[in-house]
């Protein structure tokens, strides 16, 4: 029994020995998981290790499917074909290195995927490879409700939807509230989840969230994310961000002033707006209780808006807006001082018109009075002269009479002015404003400019006195309260004496004008042309004496045979034989019918050519 025993022992080792020394023969090495997203190119490794060189190899892929594996692909070292009706012929490929190739993969490629390879003797290995396959899904959709969530609801209530939609494997959706995520609570937060499997074996996933809402939530913002498989990785993408409506009761109330800004005086409209902290805004009613009434005055506005326009002194007081608690059925107040300042017109003593005498002393005075404190400033033609209520005029001139106006002014309150004017006559004697032209030099018959210009009050009267011509006529005048101008035009004359006076009640002042009459000079033409003529005659008279000077002068020179003929290779005429009744004339040929003219001698004995020197003439006796 122990040799029994010991036989079947050696048996089994040796069995078991026998066994992993040849499944030892061929090792196939592939990758546990290859990823890849729909529609793109797969490619999965397949690497086999020899224990020994095999005398031949052979290549096989199968697919899983269901019950069984089904071949897709063969390859040795005469074939390398893939099996028909497997629905991968046409897809795949198998490489040198024996990898294989997948081209649009799609859905129902998410499978294992088997190499087997064997070496004849050598034995045979295999191995398998798990693809998967990703879709990314659609950008989420998110939509919130368009009705308001009362805080007082004791409910949760759906505020928005998320849905995502065609992805693979299925999304996820994750609800966040200002960056933090929302996860169930019970009372509080609910997440329901809908998920659909579409036809093309895609999924869809709709989130809806279930939520207690608080006053705290109005100025939240919601969204979903969404988390997806893709190969290698596991990504993420947030929805767009939401509001929701949320609706609380007012608890308090405030009346402010919108408008103007600061200090509110006559004539501004005012706008007075109503603030609660409730959603939506409750109904409100405004009061008023005027500083000239003690009741109380129900007001028309609009909504929370109140206007008061244009208004006046007695409008200021306390102004009130209302409301009531729907809840707690409790009057809610809110209340607002207004005060109206107010600028009276300017009253000026004396005023609109003083008439004061050359040399008086004038005081005006100018007040209002106002809510504020006020600024005076007095102005004369624009610009300032005096500040304060009081304006003193010393020593009352011409120059001091005009319109005085006062401004009254309040620092504090921009806008809010008043003035009133004053105009001041000063009564004396006319004042005569005589131009430079009273001193006036001029030919006799020209006309001259005469100008007479007077200041006083009452209003001056201008006469002119003229003599010595009655060729005289005014050609401008104008009348002022206190200032008159007249222009006049007068024909001169030796005899010309003018002068104006301006008088009124007070007396007159009179001014004569200076005129120096210039004679009238003139000149005859005739003397001139006698004596032009005479100078002439005396210039032709001088010529003809110098003419006959040089004459002599070059007569002289022959005869003492100091002019000689003047160019080379042609005979000196002093050695000509000649008598001393010869005469010798130069003349200078100007036409070339002129050079052989001869000329004849006192005899009448005409020369040859040879006997002229060039243009030299011997005349003889």
């Amino acid at each position: 029994m122990a040799l029994l025993k010991t036989t079947s022992s050696v048996l089994v080792l040796c069995s078991v020995f026998a066994t992993l020394q040849v499944s030892a023969l061929v090792m196939v090495t592939m990758k546990d998981q290859v990823e890849v997203f729909q529609g793109d190119t797969a490619h999965i490794p397949c690497r086999a290790t020899f224990s020994k060189t095999p005398s031949a190899v052979h290549v096989q892929w199968f697919v899983r499917g269901s019950s069984s594996r089904e071949r897709i692909y063969f390859k040795d070292r005469n074939v390398s074909v893939a099996d028909n009706g497997t629905g991968y012929t046409g897809r795949i490929s198998i490489g040198d290195d024996n990898t294989l190739t997948i081209a649009d993969v799609q859905l129902r490629d998410a499978r294992d995927f088997i190499c087997q390879v064997g070496g004849m003797s050598a034995g045979k290995g295999e191995n398998r490879t798990e693809l998967k396959v990703y879709v990314t899904p659609e950008f989420p959709v998110i939509e919130g409700s368009h009705s308001g969530f009362s805080v007082t609801s004791d409910e949760q209530s759906e505020i928005a939807s998320c849905e995502v939609r065609n992805g693979y494997p299925q999304p996820n959706v994750t609800w966040y509230r200002n960056h933090s995520p929302l996860h169930p609570h019970e009372n509080q937060i609910t997440v329901v989840p809908q998920v659909t499997k579409e036809s093309n074996e895609l999924f869809s996933v709709k989130s809806s969230l279930l939520y207690k809402v608080s006053k705290e939530d109005k100025d939240a913002t919601f969204y979903c994310e969404v988390t997806y498989s893709a190969p290698g990785s596991l990504k993420m993408v947030e929805s767009e961000r939401i509001n929701i409506t949320v609706h609380y009761p007012t608890t308090k109330v405030e009346l402010v002033s919108e408008s103007p800004q600061g200090l509110i005086k006559e004539g501004d409209t005012v706008k007075l707006r109503c603030r609660g902290d409730g959603n939506p805004p409750p109904q409100y009613t405004f009061y008023s209780t005027r500083s000239t009434s003690t009741e109380e005055t129900e007001l028309k506005s609009q909504s929370d808006l109140l206007t008061l326009e244009e208004v006046a002194r007695t409008d200021s007081g306390l102004y009130q807006c209302k409301t009531l608690d729907l809840d707690t059925f409790e009057e809610l107040t809110a209340n607002l001082e207004i005060l109206v300042h107010y600028l009276d017109p300017v009253v000026l003593k004396p005023s609109d018109t003083v008439i004061a005498v050359e040399g008086d002393r004038l005081i005006v005075s100018c007040n209002a009075l106002s809510s504020l404190k006020t600024q005076v400033v007095w102005k004369k033609k624009g610009e300032s002269i005096s500040a304060g209520n009081t304006l003193t005029l010393t020593e009352a001139t011409f120059d001091t009479a005009g319109e005085y106006v006062c401004e009254v002014s309040v620092p504090e309150l921009p806008g809010l002015e008043k003035s009133a004017s004053l105009m001041v006559l000063v009564q004396g004697i006319p004042r005569l404003n005589m131009h430079p032209e009273t001193e006036i030099e001029e030919t006799v018959g020209k006309f001259v400019n005469l100008t007479c210009e007077a200041r006083a009050y009452p209003q001056p009267k201008i006469h002119w006195v003229i003599s010595g011509t009655q060729d005289w006529r005014e050609v401008f005048s104008h009348a002022g309260e206190q200032h008159v101008v007249s222009v006049v035009t007068v024909r001169v004359t030796s005899g010309l004496q003018a002068a104006c006076n301006a008088s009124n009640e007070a007396g007159f002042e009179e001014h004569l004008f200076a005129i120096s009459a210039t004679p009238l000079v003139t000149t005859s033409t005739a003397p001139s042309t006698t004596e032009g003529s005479g100078v002439i005659i005396a210039v032709i008279i001088v010529c003809i004496l110098l003419l006959a000077i040089l004459g002599s002068v070059l007569y002289f020179l022959y005869k003492k045979g100091r002019i000689p003929c003047g160019r080379s290779g042609k005979q000196d005429i002093t050695k000509e034989k000649t008598t001393k009744d010869d005469i010798v004339v130069e003349m200078k040929a100007e036409k070339p019918a002129e050079e052989t003219v001869l000329l004849q001698g006192v005899n009448g004995e005409k020369k040859p050519p040879s006997d002229q020197c060039e243009k030299y003439i011997d005349l003889r006796n």
